[in-house]
C-alpha cells in the first residue's frame, strides 16, 4: 500500500512542488510581497527601516486602516461602501465644531450617534430595500458632503484652546510608548478579526457574501446581516474621525475626500474579493501598511507626491486582476 506522502500516480513530483508553491503564494502572497517590498526600499534609504520611520508610517496609515477594517466587513458581505470619505469629513467637522460648544465628551458621543445613523440609513436602503450598494453609497457620498458644507457654511473649523483639552489624547497621545492611533487601529483589527473568524455572526457574513441565495435558504436573515455591516463600517469611520480630529485639532470640510479610494486600495491589495464571501481583516491591515510604506519609500527616494497615486492605481489594477484570475481558476477546478 502506498503511503499518504507518496506522489499520486501520473503526477510528477516537480508538478506537486509547483502546485504547492502556487497554493502558498495564493494564500500568503500578500505577506511575501510586503516583506520583499520592505527589503527593496531598505536598499534605497537607510532611514526606511528605522524604528522612528516605521512607527511614523504605521501612525499615518492608522486612519485609513481603521476605516478599512469596517469596509472589509461590508465587502465580505457582498457589498460596497463608497460613502466613507464624505462620512469621515462629516464626523471630523462635527466633533471638532461641537468640542467648544458642548464639551469634548458630549461632542464625541453625539458624533458617534449621528455617524451610526448614517450607517443605519445605508444599511436600511441596501439591506432591507435591496438597492444597489454602489449606487446608494455613491449617492450618499455626495449627499453627506453637501450636508457638511451646509453645516459648516463652507468654513473650516478649529478647537480654540488646543493646549487645555484632553481631546488631543486620541490623535497625539501615547500609551506604553505606542501612539494611541496605532493602538486603536490594532485593537479594532484584532476584535473584528476574532468576530469574523471565530463567531457565528462572522460565518453568516461570509455566507451572505459568498452565496446570498443559499444563505437565505439556510435560514440566515440576510437583510439584518447586511444592515449590521454598515453599522460596523460607520462605527470605524467615527473612530477614525476621532483620531483625525484630535490629531489636527481642526478640520477642513473636505478632509475625507479621496479616503474611500485609499481604503479600497488597501482592502483589494489585502486580497479581499470585491465579489464578496472572501477576505480577512489581518490581510487588509497588511494591504494598508503596504500602501503606507510604498508612499513613504517613494518620498524617501525623492519621487514627487503625485507618483504615489500612479503607483496606487497600478497596484489596484494588478490586485483586481489577480483576484479575478483566482476566481476563474477556482471555478474551473470546481467544474472539472
Amino acid at each position: 500500500m502506498a503511503s499518504a506522502e507518496q506522489p499520486k500516480p501520473g503526477l510528477p513530483t516537480g508538478k506537486l512542488n509547483k502546485a504547492g508553491l502556487m497554493s502558498f503564494l495564493s494564500a500568503q502572497g500578500i505577506l511575501v510581497f510586503f516583506l520583499l517590498g520592505m527589503i527593496v526600499f531598505s536598499f534605497f534609504s537607510e532611514q526606511f527601516l528605522s524604528q522612528s520611520n516605521i512607527m511614523t508610517v504605521v501612525r499615518q496609515a492608522s486612519i485609513i486602516g481603521i476605516i478599512a477594517v469596517g469596509v472589509t466587513v461590508v465587502i465580505i458581505g457582498g457589498n460596497l461602501d463608497l460613502s466613507v470619505g464624505s462620512m469621515l469629513s462629516f464626523s471630523t467637522v462635527l466633533v471638532v465644531d461641537l468640542h467648544d460648544k458642548i464639551g469634548p465628551t458630549n461632542a464625541i458621543l453625539l458624533m458617534f450617534a449621528l455617524t451610526l445613523m448614517i450607517g443605519a440609513v445605508n444599511g436600511f436602503l441596501i439591506g432591507f430595500l435591496r438597492l444597489n450598494s454602489l449606487i446608494v453609497t455613491l449617492a450618499m457620498l455626495s449627499a453627506i458632503q453637501g450636508l457638511v458644507l451646509i453645516y459648516s457654511g463652507g468654513q473650516n473649523v478649529d478647537i480654540a484652546n488646543q493646549e487645555g483639552t484632553w481631546f488631543a489624547f486620541f490623535g497625539r497621545g501615547y500609551l506604553g510608548g505606542i501612539a494611541v492611533p496605532i493602538l486603536i487601529f490594532g485593537l479594532l483589527a484584532i476584535l473584528v478579526q476574532i468576530v469574523m473568524s471565530r463567531t457565528g455572526y462572522g460565518r453568516r457574513i461570509f455566507a451572505v457574501g459568498g452565496n446570498p441565495m443559499a444563505a437565505v435558504y439556510s435560514g440566515i436573515r440576510k437583510n439584518w446581516c447586511v444592515f449590521s455591516t454598515y453599522l460596523i463600517s460607520a462605527f470605524c469611520v467615527a473612530c477614525a474621525a476621532l483620531v483625525l480630529g484630535s490629531r489636527v485639532m481642526g478640520s477642513q470640510n473636505n478632509v475625507g475626500q479621496g479616503y474611500e479610494l485609499l481604503v479600497l486600495a488597501g482592502i483589494i491589495l489585502g486580497g479581499t474579493s470585491l465579489l464578496g464571501g472572501a477576505g480577512s481583516i489581518w490581510k487588509t491591515v497588511i494591504g494598508v501598511l503596504i500602501l503606507g510604506f510604498i508612499q513613504n519609500g517613494l518620498l524617501l527616494m525623492g519621487y514627487p507626491y503625485y507618483t504615489q497615486w500612479i503607483v496606487t492605481w497600478v497596484i489596484i489594477i494588478l490586485a483586481v486582476w489577480l483576484d479575478l484570475a483566482n476566481k476563474r481558476k477556482r471555478l474551473l477546478t470546481t467544474h472539472s
